[in-house]
């Protein structure tokens, strides 16, 4: 499926009900990696629009197209994994695609608040596949694959009623206090 595109989008979801009945878990984790943008554009109006398209809107674009099953269903889990770049500044493209894609969310779990389908977000730091222990002032710890795989997989599950967060995997920003 094209996240871009939500003719595609809705084929697909479609297609996944048709085959399958229902969509009980939906985790989205389509996006350039922030590595992939270029730094010397970091406020150019061009790319800050296409990272928001490619993360938040694709997310949202998705998230509509499934959230419709999972409330008639009266249970979904819906799982985005975002960045703690939202809480960062210095980057307005890195910044705003994964604060734009928590601040959805939100909207998002209070429209399904109380019809048994939650959501929320996951946000890591640097990902390694070994993690330092040492978090440095101004940077988020590190985690790895598994830890976020380990915390989408709770968020899934019939067991979390967790719904309209953004939880930090590893250490959120040292020195920083977000509201």
């Amino acid at each position: 499926m094209d996240t871009a595109d939500q003719t595609s989008v809705d084929a697909a979801v479609a297609r996944v009900l048709e085959q399958h009945g229902r969509i009980d878990v939906l985790v989205v984790t389509a996006a350039p990696a922030a590595n992939t943008l270029d730094p010397e554009r970091r406020s150019d109006p061009d790319q800050v629009a296409a990272a928001v398209d490619g993360k938040a809107l694709g997310f949202l674009r998705v998230a509509n197209a499934v959230l419709p099953a999972q409330r008639q269903a009266g249970f979904g889990r819906v799982v985005v994994v975002s960045g703690q770049n939202a809480y960062l500044s210095g980057n307005i493209t890195t910044s705003l695609r994964n604060a734009a894609t928590n601040v959805i969310a939100k909207n998002l779990a209070d429209e399904t608040a109380g019809t048994g389908v939650t959501v929320n977000v996951v946000n890591p730091g640097t990902v390694r596949d070994e993690p330092s222990a040492e978090v440095r002032p101004g940077a988020g710890g590190e985690s790895s694959p598994q830890q976020i795989a380990d915390l989408v997989a709770f968020l899934s599950s019939p067991l979390s009623v967790v719904s309209g967060e953004s939880i930090s995997i590893a250490h959120r920003v040292l020195g920083s206090v977000t509201v």
